[in-house]
C-alpha cells in the first residue's frame, strides 16, 4: 500500500486516490489530525454500508528499532484492552493492526455534532447551552467513566474535552477519542496508545509529566469538570499551570453565567481542584454532587442578575425595570430549552 497523505496535505487527497488498509478498510477522507497520527473515515468492504473511524499511530522514525518495537508492543496491549470494552457511550473498537511504520485502531464511526461545535454555535448567538441538556450529557459521560474506571485494571481516558464528545442523531452522547487512554497496572506502571499530555485547557497538573506523571481516576474528574465549566460558561477554563502560578486565574462559573446554580458551581470547582487529594475520589461521588443540584427559579435568576442590573446607568435601569418580568421569563424559557 502506498503511504497515506501527510498531515499537511489537503483533505481531498484521499478521495481522489482512496487507499485500502488490510485489504479491507477503504479510506475515503481525513477527519482528524494530530502530531503523531490521523483519524480517517473508512468503508468496510466486508460489511456493506458500514462506516468506521481508523486511527493511525505513526512510529517516530528517529527512534531506535528497540524503542519502536516497545511502542508497538504498548499499542497492542492497549488496543486489546479497548477491544474488550462494551458501553453505549463508547465507540466499539473492532480491529487493530500494523502496516509499515504505522499502527491502526478501527472503531465505530460516530455521526453527529460534537459539543464544542454546538457550544460555539450558541455562543455566537449570545446564548448558553441549556443546563438541563448539559447535565443529561454529564450523566451519560459519568456512567461511561465509572465503567472505564471499574475495569481490572482501571482504564483512564486522559483527554476528556468538548470536542471529544459527540451527540448522535439519536441524542446519545459518545466519548469518541481513545488517543491518550492509559491502563493502570498493579505496579503503577502505565501504557499508552499515543504519547501525549491531553489538551492543556482540560489537563490537571499531575498529567503534565506525560507518562512519567502519576494519573489516576481523579485526573479524569478534573478534565470532566473543566469540560462542564466550558460548556456551561462558553468560556475556556484557565490552564492548571496558569492557576498554579496565579490562583485567581480561574473565574468562578457563576460570574460568567449567573444562571448556573450555586451547587453546580461548587461541584465543578471541587472537581477542578489543583491537588488531586482535594477532588472527589470517584466519578460516582462527583456525579452525585451534580445530581444534587437543582434548577433555579425565575426569582432566583433575577437575584443572580442583580449585580449586572445594578451596574447600569439610572436611565438604563428604568428602561430595564419596565420589562424586567418579561426579561426574566424569557431567560427562564431559554434556560429550560
Amino acid at each position: 500500500m502506498s503511504s497515506l497523505p501527510k498531515p499537511e496535505e489537503p483533505l481531498h487527497a484521499l478521495s481522489k486516490n482512496p487507499e485500502v488498509l488490510k485489504e479491507r478498510y477503504i479510506i475515503t477522507k481525513t477527519i482528524g489530525r494530530g502530531g503523531m497520527g490521523s483519524i480517517y473515515l473508512a468503508e468496510d468492504n466486508r460489511l456493506e454500508g458500514r462506516l468506521c473511524a481508523v486511527k493511525e499511530v505513526r512510529q517516530d522514525p528517529n527512534l531506535s528499532e528497540q524503542l519502536r518495537q516497545q511502542g508497538r508492543d504498548q499499542f497492542y496491549r492497549e488496543a486489546s484492552v479497548l477491544a474488550r470494552l462494551d458501553h453505549p457511550t463508547l465507540p466499539k473498537v473492532s480491529d487493530f493492526f500494523s502496516e509499515g511504520d504505522s499502527d491502526y485502531l478501527v472503531m465505530d464511526f460516530i455521526p453527529g455534532n460534537d459539543l464544542k461545535n454546538m457550544m460555539d454555535s450558541e455562543r455566537r448567538k449570545g446564548h448558553f447551552l441549556p443546563l438541563k441538556d448539559i447535565l443529561s450529557w454529564a450523566n451519560q459521560l459519568a456512567d461511561a467513566l465509572v465503567y472505564l474506571h471499574s475495569q481490572d485494571p482501571p482504564v483512564i481516558h486522559r483527554d476528556i474535552k468538548p470536542s471529544n464528545l459527540k451527540l448522535t442523531p439519536q441524542n446519545r452522547l459518545k466519548l469518541v477519542d481513545f488517543g491518550l487512554v492509559k491502563q493502570m497496572l498493579p505496579d503503577e506502571m502505565t501504557i499508552t496508545v499515543i504519547q501525549g499530555r491531553g489538551t492543556a485547557l482540560y489537563t490537571p497538573l499531575e498529567q503534565y509529566g506525560g507518562d512519567t506523571g502519576h494519573t489516576d481516576v481523579r485526573s479524569d474528574i478534573y478534565s470532566f469538570s473543566a469540560t462542564l465549566y466550558h460548556l456551561m460558561t462558553n468560556t475556556s477554563p484557565a490552564e492548571a499551570k496558569q492557576r498554579f502560578l496565579r490562583p485567581d486565574a480561574l473565574i468562578p462559573p457563576r460570574d460568567l453565567n449567573p444562571l448556573i446554580p450555586a451547587d453546580i458551581e461548587d461541584a465543578i470547582l471541587w472537581g477542578m481542584s489543583l491537588n488531586p487529594d482535594s477532588r472527589p475520589k470517584t466519578v460516582a461521588e462527583f456525579s452525585q454532587s451534580l445530581r444534587g443540584a437543582r434548577i433555579s427559579s425565575p426569582s432566583e435568576m433575577a437575584v443572580a442578575l442583580q449585580p449586572y442590573l445594578s451596574s447600569l446607568s439610572r436611565a438604563d435601569r428604568i428602561l430595564v425595570g419596565s420589562t424586567t418580568l418579561l426579561f426574566i421569563f424569557a431567560i427562564f424559557a431559554t434556560f429550560m430549552g
